[in-house]
């Protein structure tokens, strides 16, 4: 006979035998009831197990019903109150023998379902962690028999749970199938663990967080955990002793800690008692041993300011020094976050907190007021100084926005700053601030980065001992790149300070790299005050061994979009440049001066201006190497002689100033007609051409292409001036031209014609005229066309104006030279 047939002639009996507690069955409802619920379970489930029901919803249906057994299990009276219950002895003696075949029943479902489909252990996967709890509750009842049965309930759930873990490990090997082998051991090897756990607490504590998967084993702390707040002090007290001597062997296990952390908050809240409250503080502590980043980050997720009961478990998660460091690691990557922000949608963690906005580093800030001056942590902080002394730096910045907002809100990154300071032997320096206002002004969003400059003064001048180690942080941090472009302007400032208090200039050449580094930050204002610093250095640039690097990062700063950082990019550049030995300027100064041709077209007057005149500097500084700047001078002539119709006055003065200079190094006879008594941009304009047609002839057909650029210019002094100088290039060096060439040209100027400003139309129309007429000479004979070349080599003709543009009507007295040529038509 198979032994589920043996199951079922067992059962039957068992069902004959009770018609005899029927009698009791009026005083004892819910005893029957679970007995029959229990019985009745037990059938289907045999029913299932001989039919060709699919194995899934086998599963799926056999576990509702083993939940549905087990609730009823646990529903029913106390074995005491069930004696109670009986008016005599033979009644007690019945119900007792009842309660007895209700668990007996239980324990025979459990065993069909185990003892050959491995597949069905699965089953008891939700209700060991819970059942092994109160297992573990009984083994200390008074009553000796109730003991007795725990201890072997206990060895036979340890068995389920150790070939649990056996399938976890091997569930990959062939030969682990349904029916391959007997799940449970012989009794014989069980029978020596009752004796093991006999009333040793901690064994059982250590037996079972061994054996039990760290899902099963949260289960069984949890159900610990709220058996804390049984009414019964005596249960109370033996599960607050099972779940402090679980904790302290397997902490580490435990899954949901931060769910375990949330319901310890709510249930210190309310009303807990003294035994619950220092029993959940410890299981804080014990947690925070394993898993301080899940604690921590769940302390930090409540509103602020922090409650009692919060500071309370604050202290039980920093009450040992062992876990010190962790803490104070978590406190600092939330202080990483920036108050108010919004949470993200898709979060890496779920939290509990039902605020959208990220309010967690202000609690950090609150936690660090109450934990740093505790002892355990003296250690600690010394060693994560720098790292708190700038989080908080930025925190302050942070929070002083914020406070903005919300002017009720403590300051607590001020206020943790200050503990901190305290904290590290710095009380002379927390009083310094105090004394020049630094702390009440804080506060203030525009005092901060004055604020951040004062401490570092401020532990500069009070040679703080944690030096060394704050400017190794600072550099680490400064080489790694903080999260947030606020973050670097405050590690600059801090660290520039640092530098200029402890070393004198130059810096050393790896934090020289950084600051290079930063003026081109994406950051405007990180990179004025890297180009600020850079400039102050301007009387040591020489002893600088990378001078020129430095130099190239500056050039770089001048194609940034932000026209302040251009701005003193050319200060700090000019300011290097006046103090820079020959040499080293003489090998950059090809690369220098066409950097400034583009700014000199910038839409900013006031770079346009800086530009232009320092481009003049330039070519005074390098006037015994004129020779190099040839080709840079003249090809930033096109943009000196336009802005000479520049409206902004500082624009035309550049102009002026550095086309003075040109002249001089060029040897043109242009300085006169720059003075502003006789000034006139067209006789400017005819004067520098002849000066080209002479001295630089080959330029002549490049200067007309750069000109024909500022032709679609939307300026218009711009176009009216290159339409008057692309027309004396043309009519200069027309005989150096191609057809194609003059064809771009005729086609430009023609898009002018259309212009709206009728000054613009006139002048546009004298141009074009000149392109026809160089257009037909284009059109002659090869021979003719080299000759006409060869002869305007030779002659040079005597032009007239051709525009009259702003002309004195008698040019009389003129100081005009325009050498005459030996014959007018040469053109």
């Amino acid at each position: 006979m198979s032994s589920r047939s043996i199951k079922a002639t067992s059962n039957i009996q068992i069902l004959q035998s009770s018609v005899k507690w029927h009698r009791v069955a009026q005083t004892a409802n819910s005893l029957w009831d679970a007995y029959s619920g229990l019985l009745s379970g037990q059938a289907i489930i045999l029913a299932m197990n001989s039919s060709f029901v699919d194995p899934l919803l086998q599963f799926e249906s056999q576990l509702k019903i083993i939940e549905s057994s087990f609730k009823m299990l646990f529903a029913i009276p106390s074995r005491d109150k069930v004696k109670e219950i009986g008016k005599n002895e033979d009644d007690q003696e019945d119900l007792d023998n009842l309660y007895q075949n209700i668990f007996n029943i239980f324990e025979d479902t459990l065993l069909i379902l185990v003892s050959k489909d491995l597949y069905k252990l699965q089953i008891l996967k939700p209700c060991l962690g819970v059942l092994a709890a109160e297992l573990s509750l009984l083994c200390s009842h008074t009553d000796p028999s109730i003991t007795q049965q725990a201890f072997s309930g206990m060895s036979h759930l340890l068995c389920i749970a150790k070939c649990q873990n056996d399938i976890t490990k091997n569930k990959n090997t062939k030969n682990d199938r349904p029916g391959s082998h007997c799940l449970l051991p012989a009794p014989s090897d069980i029978e020596f663990l009752p004796k093991i756990l006999q009333r040793d607490k901690s064994k059982i504590a250590q037996i079972v967080g061994q054996t039990l998967l760290p899902p099963l084993l949260t289960d069984f702390v949890w159900s610990l955990l709220m058996r804390l707040s049984a009414t019964d002090h005596k249960t109370a007290s033996e599960a607050a002793i099972m779940l402090k001597l679980t904790l302290e062997y397997h902490a580490h296990k435990i899954t949901m800690v931060s769910k375990i952390v949330d319901a310890i908050y709510k249930k210190l809240y309310g009303n807990a008692s003294q035994i619950m409250k220092q029993t959940m503080l410890r299981v804080i502590t014990l947690l925070t041993r394993t898993s301080p980043k899940k604690v921590i980050f769940q302390l930090m997720d409540y509103p602020v300011p922090a409650d009692n009961t919060l500071i309370l478990m604050w202290h039980a998660a920093g009450s040992e020094a062992s876990v010190a460091p962790h803490v104070l690691k978590t406190i600092l990557l939330i202080l990483k976050g920036k108050p108010g922000e919004m949470e993200e949608r898709i979060m890496e963690r779920r939290r509990f907190s039902l605020d959208a906005t990220n309010m967690m580093p202000v609690a950090a800030s609150q936690a660090l007021c109450t934990l740093l001056p505790v002892g355990s942590y003296k250690k600690a902080v010394a060693q994560f100084f720098p790292q708190l002394l700038m989080a908080l730096m930025l925190q302050l910045f942070y929070s002083s926005n914020l406070r903005l907002m919300t002017e009720d809100r403590p300051f607590y990154a001020r206020d943790a700053l200050r503990v901190l300071l305290n904290c590290s032997g710095l009380q002379q320096v927390d009083t310094a601030l105090k004394r020049k206002n630094c702390w009440n002004q804080f506060s203030q969003v525009l005092f901060h980065h004055h604020g951040v400059y004062l401490i570092a003064k401020t532990l500069s001048e009070y040679n703080f001992p944690q030096f060394p180690e704050t400017l190794h942080y600072l550099y680490k941090l400064s080489v790694e790149g903080p999260r947030r472009s606020e973050d670097s302007v405050i590690t600059i400032i801090f660290l520039t300070e640092l530098l200029n208090n402890f070393f004198k200039d130059p810096f050393p050449e790896e934090f020289l790299v950084l600051f290079r580094n930063w003026v081109n930050d994406s950051d405007p204002a990180v990179c004025k005050l890297s180009l600020q610093k850079i400039g102050s250095m301007a009387p040591v640039i020489n002893e600088i061994e990378n001078s020129c690097s430095l130099l190239i990062s500056i050039l770089d700063a001048l194609l940034s979009k932000d026209k302040t950082v251009v701005i003193r990019a050319l200060m700090t550049l000019r300011r290097l440049l006046g103090k820079l030995d020959k040499v080293t300027y003489s090998s950059l100064c090809t690369r220098i001066a066409l950097s400034y041709c583009p700014l000199m077209d910038h839409s900013n007057g006031g770079i346009r201006s800086m530009a232009i005149r320092h481009f003049g500097e330039l070519l005074r500084d390098m006037s015994q190497y004129t020779w190099m700047l040839n080709d840079v001078v003249l090809g930033g002539l096109v943009p000196l002689i336009l802005f000479l119709e520049d409206t902004e006055a500082r624009v035309v003065k550049a102009c002026k100033h550095t086309l003075e200079i040109c002249a001089s190094e060029l040897k043109w006879s242009t300085s006169y007609l720059l003075k502003d008594e006789y000034y006139n941009f067209e006789l400017v304009v005819l004067n520098i051409c002849n000066n080209l047609l002479i001295s630089h002839v080959n330029y002549i057909t490049d200067l007309i292409s750069d000109t024909l650029g500022f032709l679609g210019s939307s300026r218009p002094y711009l176009k009216r001036a290159s339409v008057i100088l692309i027309g004396y290039l043309a009519k200069l060096g027309g005989h150096l031209l191609l057809t194609d060439e003059i064809e771009v040209m005729i086609e430009a100027i023609d898009r002018v014609l259309r212009d709206e400003d009728p000054t613009i139309r006139e002048l546009a129309g004298i141009t074009q005229k000149l392109f026809k007429e160089i257009a037909h000479r284009l059109t002659s004979s090869n021979i003719k066309l080299s000759f006409r070349r060869l002869f305007n080599f030779i002659y040079i003709k005597k032009l007239k104006p051709l525009y009259n543009y702003n002309l004195p009507k008698d040019l009389t007295g003129s100081p005009m030279e325009i050498k005459e040529t030996k014959n007018d038509n040469a053109l």
